[in-house]
């Protein structure tokens, strides 16, 4: 029976944003944060419910989806959309859930799963900073020091 060694998720997950990462920094790929575009494509599995296409269609509009063309993976985003929609149900097994996270996390559905594949979403740009108190326009940054102050006193 083996034991120890590595496992595809021991130790901590990588972090993109690490001071001392610039070793492996080419190898995060960073994702627009608006997603992929132009159409979607065929369904390759039979008979799709109308759950299926509703799901197929937004999957295809994420980020994660310009890494699934890349690498040609439409049949198993057609598989985990199909595994998630009987998942949905009622009735379901409850290892199909665990599959489906499971697949999920492979597809880069996940947080977890987007460590794993060393994928990053850009930020959005955020909207300009609007001005706080009276009519003020700038703050100027202090230093906590330049907010102290000396009291007289004999100190003992």
């Amino acid at each position: 029976m083996a034991s120890g060694g590595a496992r595809a998720r021991s130790g901590p997950a990588p972090d993109p944003n690490a001071l001392r990462r610039d070793r492996d920094a080419g190898e995060w790929t960073v994702l627009p944060a608006d997603g992929r575009k132009g159409a979607t494509p065929a369904w390759p599995l039979s008979e799709q419910s109308i759950r299926e296409a509703e799901l197929w269609a937004d999957l295809w509009a994420k980020p994660q989806a310009i890494m699934w063309e890349r690498f040609g993976q439409g049949l198993e985003v057609a598989l985990y959309v199909r595994r998630f929609t009987e998942a949905e149900l009622m009735d379901s097994r409850v290892n199909l859930s665990t599959l489906v996270r499971q697949m999920a996390d492979s597809l880069g559905l996940t947080t977890p799963g987007m460590r794993a594949n060393r994928w990053r979403i850009t930020a959005e740009e955020s909207a300009p900073a609007k001005p706080r108190g009276r009519g003020r326009t700038a703050t100027v940054a202090r230093s906590s020091r330049s907010r102290l102050k000396v009291v007289p006193g004999d100190g003992g």
